[in-house]
């Protein structure tokens, strides 16, 4: 009796995803990308991407964008994704959202948006992080959503007390899709109000903001969960069925891990794109005193502890656009330089998250003649960019998360010197994953997983290959990175520490 049930669960299993297609969306920065993936074929049949405006600087430290300039580009992105002939409208069961982390989105009474959404990025609520730090006993840094609403009462009171919702960006372009008003405990484990010991909101330090923000702050939801139907409107316009589902999403990084096949303890994902992440995951909660780890969960149910730079490819772009010349041939003339012969650059362009240094600036230490040629710089900002997540590397290592494998995704993991590099210094294999969209690759799969019986066997199930070959690192070139991440970080601690 037990063979013919497993039979029988398996065929239903297997003929919720079969002949069926999910979307994946992610809310970036820079960009919005959709994704459609044929659960049955285990690939990606058709992609799109539309440009955000860029991030707006009212004041120094500030970082907004207009969420109605979201969905124009999640408008655009849909029909060109969608507008694909491999793509069938009637086979499309399930969407799912990936949004970048910590922003903050008010809603009034009526649900509209009150002010331009402030960033991961915007650390103008430098003050108001120390406060609430404080306030908390524990670290809560200033891109963190929480100071944001503290910011928003010193210095918008009107707007504040207009706020009746908030929304983390994926939670806002969830909300427009299906008009249900929730997150899940990835995302809000990284608006700095979440505890990541009881894995709730602290209603304490919620109070103290605002006595009735509690009530203000969306539902908290498990990974499995649905977030609600498209709304009709919504599914007329792009010729989609009422019945489409939308899975409960996550932040970017947690999308990400799903993305590159990170969902086993050891396996690790450094996410090089405007900001640089480096996270694993692991089956209870990764804490570390006085370190710069974030304890998130994960999409999965899993625990995520983050470690995040506020500038990584922002930086190498930074020496790129400097140049007149193409990436290739910068990282061809880079590569034939010696490992860390150049300066060091220490890439906080806009202060810096890990260490919490928001004051810091960019530093380029040890010219020497013939130093500042491009592909030295180039270099060097890669390295620079590195050790950085190198640090975060080791602080996982102190908190008992060992790294077995590194899996890069974003922009940067089409650099083959970079994942070289990283490969060399952390002395793990390093994959890039076939799917270059990771996050919304993670999106599409989180809805396929909610769509069958069994949310984490789903997940191992109907993920595509995961990468393109392995790097393998050079023990020989791993003294001279680490020497110099060591030198990096002593050198940042005596400027801005």
């Amino acid at each position: 009796m037990k063979d013919w049930t497993n039979w029988q669960w398996n065929i239903s299993w297997a003929c919720v995803a079969e002949m069926s297609l999910y979307v994946g969306v992610d809310l970036g920065t820079q960009s919005l990308k959709v994704l459609v993936y044929d659960a049955d074929k285990r690939a990606t049949i058709s992609r799109a991407s539309h440009p955000c405006a860029a991030p707006l600087t009212p004041r120094p430290g500030a970082a907004e964008q207009a969420p109605a300039d979201w969905w124009q580009a999640f408008e655009s992105a849909m029909h060109a994704a969608l507008g694909n002939s491999e793509v069938d409208l009637g086979r499309i069961r399930a969407i799912g959202v990936s949004g970048q982390q910590h922003g903050m989105v008010v809603l009034d009474e009526a649900g509209q948006v009150i002010r331009p959404a402030k960033l991961w990025c915007d650390v103008e609520a430098m003050e108001e992080a120390g406060i609430l730090s404080s306030q908390a006993q524990r670290h809560i840094p200033a891109g963190f959503t929480a100071p944001k609403l503290l910011w928003l009462k010193n210095n918008e009171p009107e707007n504040f007390r207009r706020m009746q919702r908030l929304c983390l960006p994926h939670d806002w372009l969830n909300w427009r899709l299906t008009g249900n008003w929730a997150t899940d405990h990835g995302d809000a484990s990284g608006n700095g109000l979440y505890d990541p010991n009881s894995q709730a909101i602290d209603e304490q330090l919620a109070g103290f903001l605002d006595a009735d923000l509690a009530k203000k702050l969306p539902p908290i939801e498990d990974c499995q969960a649905w977030h609600g139907r498209l709304q009709a409107g919504i599914a007329r316009t792009f010729g989609l069925s009422e019945n489409v589902k939308v899975s409960i999403g996550s932040g970017d990084n947690m999308m990400s891990a799903i993305g590159a096949g990170a969902i086993q303890p050891g396996q690790v994902v450094a996410s090089l794109g405007t900001s640089g992440t480096l996270f694993g995951v692991s089956a209870k909660p990764v804490t570390l005193p006085d370190s710069d780890l974030a304890p998130f969960r994960d999409a999965t149910g899993n625990h995520l502890p983050l470690y995040c730079l506020q500038n990584c490819s922002s930086a190498i772009e930074e020496v790129h656009q400097s140049t007149q010349r193409s990436l290739e041939e910068l990282t061809a003339e880079a590569a034939d330089l010696g490992p860390a012969s150049g300066p060091l650059f220490l890439p906080y362009l806009t202060g810096e998250r890990s260490p919490d240094w928001p004051h810091a600036s960019g530093v380029l230490f040890g010219i020497r003649p013939s130093k500042l040629q491009p592909a030295a710089l180039f270099r060097a900002a890669m390295e620079g960019v590195s050790y950085g997540l190198y640090r975060g590397a080791q602080q996982m290592s102190q908190a008992g998360l060992e790294i077995t494998d590194l899996r890069v995704v974003g922009g940067g993991a089409q650099n083959p010197l970079w994942c070289q590099i990283l490969a060399d210094l952390f002395q793990v294999p390093v994959m890039r994953p076939i799917e270059t969209e990771a996050a919304a690759l993670g999106a599409a799969l989180q809805a396929c997983a909610a769509d069958s019986e069994d949310f984490h066997q789903a997940l191992m199930e109907y993920a595509p290959a995961t990468h393109k070959g392995i790097l393998k690192p050079s023990s020989v070139n791993s003294k001279i990175y680490r020497a110099a991440a060591d030198k990096q970080h002593q050198l940042g601690a005596s400027l801005f520490a």
